[in-house]
C-alpha cells in the first residue's frame, strides 16, 4: 500500500514538474528598433525576472534607423548590426515575438510607412512564420522642443500633442492594415502629459542664454531627458527618455509583450519616485 502511495507521489510530482517546466519556458524577443527601443526596454530584462520570466532579447538597433533604411539593410544583405545581417538575426533560432518601430521624426508622416513596414513584416513572417508582431508607438518630443516630428512631408507638428496625435494614428494605420499588435508606449506618455498633476513646466526662471556651469534647470516630471551638460557645456536632448521615461516605457512593454501585471512590480529605478511610479502603473494598467 505505501509502495503505490510512494509511486503515485512521484508521478504526480512528475506532472507537477513538467508543467512548471513547461510555464517557465523562454521567451525570445526581436527587436528591430533604433534608440527609441532601446529606451522603452531598457528595463525590460530586469521587470521579466521579478515576474519569473526567463527573457532573451534579440536587438537588431541602429541609432535614428527609419523602416526604410532596416529594409534597404535587410534587401542588401548588409551586415550592420554588430556584424550580422537582419537575415542572419532572424533565422537564428525561433523567436516568439517580432517588434518594429518608425524612425520618430517620420513617426507621425504615414506616407513613410509603405512600402517598408510590409516588406519588413513579410520578411518577419517568412522567416519566424510563428512569431507575434508588434510595431512599437513611439512618443512624442517633451512640450519645450524647438522642433516637432514630420506629418506630412517636410511639414512639422507644433506642439507635443498634435505630434502625438499624427504618431498614434500612423501606427494605428500601420497596425491595422498589417495585422500587427501595438505597443502603446506614446500613449502613456501623453496621458502623463495631460496630467495636471504630472505635466512637466519649463522653467521659466532659468537663465538659459548665460547659464551657470553646472545648473540646471527644474525638470520635475520630465520623461525625456531635457537638459544636460556636456563637455562644459549646456546641451538639449528633447526627444530621447531620461530614466523616468526608460521605465514607463519598459512597463508598457512588459505588460503589452509579456503579460506582466505591472501593479504588482516592486523593481524602481533609485532616481524614480514612489508617487512617480505608483502613477506610472496606474496609467499602463489602464491602456
Amino acid at each position: 500500500m505505501l509502495s503505490k502511495f510512494r509511486t503515485g507521489l512521484f508521478i504526480l510530482l512528475s506532472i507537477c514538474i513538467s508543467v512548471q517546466a513547461q510555464d517557465d519556458k523562454k521567451i525570445r524577443l526581436f527587436i528591430i528598433g533604433n534608440s527609441f527601443s532601446q529606451n522603452a526596454a531598457t528595463f525590460l530584462p530586469q521587470l521579466a525576472k521579478e515576474g519569473g520570466m526567463e527573457l532573451e532579447l534579440g536587438r537588431a538597433e541602429l541609432g535614428g534607423c527609419s523602416l526604410e533604411r532596416h529594409w534597404k539593410l535587410a534587401e542588401s544583405g548588409e551586415k550592420a548590426y554588430k556584424g550580422k545581417s537582419l537575415r542572419e538575426m532572424l533565422s537564428d533560432g525561433r523567436w516568439d515575438i517580432v517588434t518594429i518601430q518608425q524612425y520618430s521624426l517620420l513617426s507621425g508622416d504615414p506616407d513613410t510607412y509603405e512600402p517598408y513596414a510590409r516588406k519588413l513584416v513579410e520578411l518577419i513572417r517568412s522567416l519566424q512564420p510563428g512569431a507575434k508582431i508588434f510595431i512599437h508607438q513611439i512618443w512624442a518630443y517633451r512640450n519645450d522642443a524647438k522642433a516637432f516630428g514630420k506629418i506630412n512631408g517636410e511639414e512639422r507638428a507644433k506642439t507635443a500633442e498634435e505630434m502625438h496625435r499624427h504618431v498614434r494614428a500612423a501606427y494605428h494605420k500601420a497596425a491595422a492594415e498589417l495585422g500587427l499588435g501595438i505597443i502603446p508606449t506614446g500613449d502613456a506618455f501623453r496621458a502623463m502629459e495631460a496630467s495636471r498633476k504630472w505635466h512637466y513646466n519649463k522653467d521659466t526662471t532659468f537663465n538659459f542664454d548665460t547659464p551657470q556651469a553646472g545648473q540646471l534647470p527644474d525638470q520635475t516630471n520630465s520623461l525625456n531627458v531635457g537638459y544636460v551638460w556636456r563637455d562644459g557645456k549646456l546641451a538639449f536632448d528633447a526627444n530621447h527618455a531620461n530614466t523616468a521615461g526608460c521605465y514607463l516605457g519598459s512597463l508598457v512593454w512588459y505588460r503589452t509583450l509579456l503579460g506582466g501585471k505591472v501593479k504588482k512590480v516592486k523593481f524602481t529605478p533609485e532616481t524614480v519616485s514612489a508617487p512617480m511610479a505608483k502613477k506610472f502603473k496606474k496609467v499602463v494598467a489602464g491602456l
